[in-house]
């Protein structure tokens, strides 16, 4: 008997709510989907919960094939898996950010200078929330290089393994992204009235790690 492809098991869930069928697709690439999410959050982390939330997300509003992949499995097949990749990927954004704003909010309430440096504190937490919001314009592969790397407190060699690109890709990448961060950043800071001079600072990595390459990554350098 031959396996039901993709998109007929999508047809069979969106159409029938045929649950077998929608078990069948969570069980040919949730393997797929917990090594990508374990490679952007780590082990230990969410990244199960982040997966169950993508197929959740697939339940609730379904997956309509184009018309040039239907009918196609092969087709059928990367359509799904592409859709179920990005939609992973930005989870795990997500997932990243939220957890970054939950851990300075936590240092910012065991800062004993809080109390006295409540404006220094306010402003340094809207330049952040600038820089998160100016991260989502960046191109893709910038951005998640740079999401990896200054909210994640990814090492290059980290983001390399993650991304699949080679080290000195990955610096190219940080370095495009951060110079097009501080071209959109500039004219915002300085019309709400922060210092120009403070986007070295906001585009550090959030947990206050350098964001150059050791000597070890970048004798390892080369594009990809």
């Amino acid at each position: 008997m031959n396996e039901a492809s993709d998109g007929q098991l999508l047809r069979d869930w969106r159409e029938g709510r045929e649950t077998a069928a929608f078990t069948a697709l969570v069980h040919r690439h949730q393997d797929a989907l917990l090594r990508q999410a374990r490679g952007l959050l780590g082990a230990g982390s969410v990244y199960e919960d982040v997966v169950q939330e993508v197929f959740l997300k697939l339940a609730r509003e379904g997956l309509i094939l184009t018309s040039e992949a239907s009918g196609d499995p092969d087709a059928e097949r990367r359509q799904l898996l592409g859709w179920l990749h990005t939609v992973t990927r930005n989870a795990c954004m997500d997932a990243i950010r939220s957890e970054t704003r939950r851990k300075r909010r936590e240092q910012d309430a065991a800062s004993p200078d809080r109390a006295e440096g409540g404006l220094r504190l306010v402003e340094a937490d809207d330049t952040r929330s600038v820089v998160e919001r100016e991260l989502q314009k960046l191109p893709v592969d910038q951005r998640d290089v740079l999401v990896l790397r200054l909210l994640a407190d990814r090492s290059y060699r980290e983001i390399a393994e993650i991304t699949g690109k080679k080290i000195g890709t990955v610096g190219w990448l940080i370095s495009e992204g951060l110079k097009r961060l501080s071209a959109q950043l500039a004219p915002l800071l300085a019309m709400d009235g922060a210092p120009v001079h403070g986007l070295a600072a906001a585009t550090q990595p959030l947990t206050g790690r350098n964001t150059g390459l050791s000597g070890q990554d970048r004798a390892q350098g080369g594009l990809a």
